[in-house]
């Protein structure tokens, strides 16, 4: 062993009595010296460990069998708790391991290595969370990123990725941020939210909830519009897991966020250019792509340019029941913004075709919105109508002068005959109210 470890060794274990303070060695020095040799020695243990969480346990035991065997302790920590530290180092998420592993925590946001802030419940809140320096932050970084095929660099200062639980995170570096790294991780619940789960939350009544499904069902096309973190990708993963375990659904998301349980789904993921500026797989591509691999529904994670008149050609010609989600503030503007964004597919069409195509293509518009106290909620459902106006909302979220929550139907609303008719073909039972009866 080299000196430092040397001097390691020689520390007894705690409990154990210390010697003078200056030559006992920091818990940050004994990682540092131990690292290098554990991933020199094992690194195909922690590779493995790395790919799969569940190897974690192994590498652990294999790290406190040399910290035995080298008689290597500290005077404030027990072995076990030493391997534990040494462990997380290499694998986990370092200083942040208990907030990615707390399941009220719904994103961790790092904004360089002395600040940290969480969502609990929907609220922001700081935590006393830090790292040693911005090459503490950096290294646990690239450890995140690396595994997924990304790397973050001068040249390279910004990435998305997915971890392998699902998470989706976001790094930005200097000098684009002035901040030193920062470090974004949306986390996601253990299982993924049914319908139910958002009736319980109060995300939504259950006769919408009810009703959103006979629609999604019956193949009725839904666009589910919000801001950021208002829910969206939540709601559309709930609706779609609500339907029939024989079809064949593809999802199609920059970042693959969407959990579904059914058995026969296919999920597309986009990707970037690699460094060379080569290799890019746009949602344009893989939305045409998806064409022609026999879906029953097609899922688009989120519409953000030209993919928005590949997604209403496809609701149009054959593909009736897909879904996607788009940012906007209201019902209204999220028709505006589906316009713009068709324009920026260079198609050169008019717009009085742009907004036939969407008229003729979409059926429900869902608007989600997050309130000031971290709340989700479905503030209104409208169709789309074929002719007259062009939407009519059906259900209202509304909040009395009391500050009492509700959830509302609109009176004498229904589906146009053509939407019924298609969900009683799918073999739906069609309640008098829907059916306009």
């Amino acid at each position: 062993m080299g000196g430092l470890l040397k001097r390691l060794a020689a520390v007894p274990p705690a409990g154990a009595p210390a010697g003078h303070a200056g030559d006992t060695p920091t818990l940050d020095d004994l990682l540092r010296a131990l690292q290098p040799r554990l991933l020199d020695e094992y690194g195909h243990l922690v590779n493995e460990a790395r790919r799969d969480r569940s190897r974690r346990e192994k590498l652990r035991s294999v790290v406190l069998q040399v910290l035995v065997r080298d008689n290597v302790g500290h005077a404030r920590l027990s072995r076990e708790a030493l391997a534990d530290e040494l462990t997380s180092a290499m694998v986990g998420y370092g200083p942040l391991e208990p907030l990615m592993a707390d399941p009220d925590v719904t994103e961790v946001m790092v904004n360089g290595p002395r600040q940290v802030y969480v969502e609990r419940h929907g609220r922001i809140e700081p935590t006393t969370v830090t790292f040693r320096d911005e090459d503490d932050l950096m290294h646990l970084i690239a450890r995140m990123v690396a595994p997924l095929g990304r790397r973050v660099d001068v040249s390279s200062p910004y990435a998305d990725a997915r971890l392998p639980d699902g998470s989706r995170i976001n790094v930005i570096i200097p000098p684009l941020s002035l901040e030193g790294p920062v470090l974004t991780v949306r986390k996601f619940p253990g299982r993924p939210l049914c319908l139910n789960d958002l009736v319980g939350l109060g995300t939504m009544s259950e006769e919408m909830a009810e009703f959103l499904s006979l629609c999604f069902r019956g193949r009725l096309n839904v666009l589910i519009s919000g801001g950021a973190g208002s829910g969206k990708t939540t709601t559309l993963g709930a609706l779609v897991g609500s339907l029939p375990t024989a079809e064949r659904i593809i999802t199609i998301e920059d970042s693959a966020e969407l959990r579904i349980q059914l058995p026969h789904v296919v999920r597309l993921e986009c990707r970037p250019p690699n460094a060379e500026g080569k290799g890019e797989v746009t949602m344009r591509q893989l939305l045409r792509n998806a064409l022609r691999m026999r879906p029953d529904r097609i899922v688009v994670g989120e519409c953000r340019g030209g993919e928005a008149l590949d997604m209403l050609q496809a609701m149009n010609t054959g593909h009736p029941g897909s879904a996607c989600t788009v940012h906007a503030n209201s019902s209204a503007e999220a028709l505006t913004r589906l316009e713009n964004m068709v324009l920026m597919a260079d198609a050169n069409l008019p717009l009085s075709a742009i907004r036939l195509q969407i008229r003729t293509a979409l059926d429900v518009i869902v608007h989600q919105a997050r309130f000031r106290d971290g709340r989700r909620r479905v503030v209104e459902v409208s169709l789309v109508r074929k002719e007259g106006a062009l939407l009519c909302p059906v259900f209202r979220h509304a909040i009395d002068e009391g500050g009492v929550e509700r959830f509302e139907r609109v009176a004498g609303v229904a589906l146009e005959s053509a939407q019924a008719e298609r969900l009683i073909r799918e073999g739906l039972t069609v309640p008098a109210w829907v059916a306009g009866e």
